[in-house]
């Protein structure tokens, strides 16, 4: 009974740590977009909370952790759409790169659990801000009407490439640092 609420007392602090791990990643390095956007280092910290805390906890971390790093930087009209769109490529992820490893077997198969979940998980990030974007601005030049709709559409499709760009650069960070995390004392059990 102890060792089990043991196990549960570190997956909380271990679930808080990477929220505020991707709150700060998000938040350290910014790169300006002229969608008004920016480019952050924060969705290899995103990805690695599916990874290593699997799809709900994970989900959990990244989408507090982004949440936040966007009310704290004064993107507040995005944070419940980061919420939801970062918990969902990290749960994604997660979900995915566990599949693929209880499948697979071979001495690379950590790196392709990792690039495949990736893959996935940025997808839904750079669709899910699509749509949000295209959303709002429809919503801004007189509401959901087709006209407006395709208006937001033609508008939001300008970010797309700064999200892809975002997003292999997680992919990137995260499989990086994915192996060096799966090391450390105290993590390795909690990895997929």
């Amino acid at each position: 009974m102890e060792k089990d609420t043991r196990k549960k007392t570190k997956k909380m602090i271990l679930t808080a740590l990477m929220a505020a791990f991707t709150c700060i990643a998000t938040m350290i390095i910014k790169i300006p977009t002229p969608t008004l956007g920016y480019i952050h280092l924060g969705d290899g910290l995103v990805l690695l909370c599916g990874f290593m805390l699997g799809p709900a906890p994970g989900a959990l971390a990244a989408g507090t952790g982004s949440m936040f790093a966007d009310i704290f930087s004064g993107y507040l009209s995005f944070a419940p759409a980061t919420c939801i769109i970062k918990a969902l490529a990290a749960g994604a992820a997660g979900m995915l790169s566990t599949a693929l490893l209880k499948r697979i077997h071979f001495a690379r198969r950590h790196s392709l659990a990792a690039l495949t979940g990736g893959i996935l998980g940025e997808a839904i990030m750079v669709t899910g801000y699509f749509l949000y974007e295209a959303g709002l601005a429809a919503f801004a030049s007189g509401g959901l009407t087709p006209a407006a709709l395709a208006a937001g559409a033609a508008s939001s499709a300008a970010g797309i490439p700064f999200n892809i760009a975002q997003g292999v650069a997680g992919i990137a960070i995260s499989m990086l640092l994915l192996p060096i995390l799966q090391t450390a004392p105290g993590i390795k059990g909690h990895s997929s």
